[in-house]
């Protein structure tokens, strides 16, 4: 066997199978480019669903890393630590907002914002104890754990799990009509994606997400954007609401945030919203480490000079371009996104969204699919224009093959 099978029938035989990765092993990584065992370079097109914003190996963040990496890299919260009250000030400071509750991953992430919401919803707002309900869309992904998958409308993400946990109600994604009515006096907040990543990066309707801005002040309801796969630079803006002018009140970070590097997360709020918490209540041993807070601080100086969500909305204007002249030709039924992110529906009678991120790997460009005949690209924002036109060129061979 080559080094790669022999890799993968290892993982295979050693691994749970939680995961279908493609028959590739990375070894290397610099910028845009992944090499393999075998010494195969490749082109990724998917940065870690958001994570590798800022490329492979980017210089400014192992700097960082390295240099907090000989000084300390954990206290837990049952100290203070030298880059914590940098981090909070920093994020909060981006975000334009006051206070920051840092984790690890995105789900713990989306899980300390419904504990938000909802002890919010018992402390401020006066809902009936075990009676607050929190509006999602349908088509949602906001990650694994248990009580995430409980309001999923995906069955490979809800099935066998339960039993599920209560008190949320799903409503279609861009009907504003519907989560009007869905509304009671026990609701809590509406969490929904600005944009729906792992649904084929779904964009709602323009009017849309002020809608919802404006639903939630008037029935003092917390609106909490997820903004772990779309913000921090992803569609052209730092945050994906900003493309409508909207603050949410509360942003829930990650991927990005760590830079490929280290994974961090933070649910970013109002001082008012975040303050109902009291020692003891949540906490993380790794949230708000003194290595995350390195990598992150010196992910919120990249963005603060605007250059990456610049880059992302002068090349994405330019994939989008380049992706809307293979619709209408019978390959391609649909390009949805906004940036450098784009839904590329391919017809089925081509493959699936599998068959073709296998084409597209042995043509030396790394995609991923989602949802039948779907797959995402989302190219790291570092990547240069050529290198783009060169992996647009493989998947147009792919296409017309």
């Amino acid at each position: 066997m080559s080094t790669t099978e022999t890799a993968i029938a290892s993982a295979e035989a050693h691994s749970a199978h939680n995961y279908h990765p493609l028959p590739v092993v990375v070894a290397t990584a610099d910028g845009a480019w992944m090499t393999d065992v075998e010494g195969r370079r490749y082109l990724d097109l998917l940065a870690g669903y958001s994570a590798l914003n800022f490329g492979h190996g980017n210089r400014r963040l192992i700097d960082a890393a390295k240099a907090q990496l000989e000084r300390v890299t954990l206290t837990s919260r049952a100290f203070h630590h030298d880059r914590f009250a940098d981090f909070c000030t920093e994020l909060a400071a981006l975000c334009g907002m006051e206070t920051v509750l840092p984790m690890n991953t995105g789900a713990e992430a989306v899980e300390t914002a419904v504990k938000t919401a909802r002890k919010w919803g018992y402390r401020v707002k006066g809902v009936p104890d075990g009676m607050a309900k929190i509006i999602v869309a349908s088509d949602n992904f906001h990650g694994r754990t248990t009580t995430i998958v409980s309001f999923s409308t995906d069955p490979e993400a809800r099935a066998d799990f339960g039993p599920y946990t209560p008190g949320f109600e799903i409503v279609p994604y861009g009907d504003l009509t519907a989560m009007r009515e869905a509304m009671t006096e026990n609701t809590v907040a509406v969490l929904i994606e600005p944009v729906q990543g792992e649904a084929g990066v779904l964009v709602p309707p323009a009017g849309y997400l002020p809608g919802v801005r404006e639903l939630t002040r008037e029935r003092n309801v917390l609106f909490i954007a997820d903004e772990i796969q779309s913000g921090l630079g992803r569609t052209g803006k730092t945050f994906a609401l900003d493309h409508e002018g909207v603050v949410p009140d509360m942003y829930v970070l990650g991927k990005a945030l760590g830079g490929g590097v280290v994974p961090v997360s933070a649910v970013v709020s109002s001082a008012d919203v975040l303050g109902v918490f009291r020692p003891g209540e949540h906490g993380s041993t790794f949230g708000g480490n003194p290595l995350a807070c390195a990598v992150a601080l010196e992910v919120i100086a990249m963005l603060r000079t605007g250059e990456y969500q610049q880059r992302a909305a002068e090349l994405g204007d330019h994939l989008h371009r380049e992706l809307g002249l293979l619709t209408g030709g019978g390959a391609v039924e649909a390009v949805r996104g906004r940036g450098l992110w784009a839904g590329v529906d391919v017809a089925p009678a081509l493959g699936t969204g599998r068959e073709i991120s296998e084409k597209l790997m042995e043509q030396g460009v790394l995609v991923k699919d989602t949802h039948g005949s779907t797959i995402r690209i989302a190219p790291p924002l570092v990547i240069s224009k050529e290198d783009l036109d060169w992996g647009l060129d493989r998947l147009r061979a792919v296409l017309s093959a």
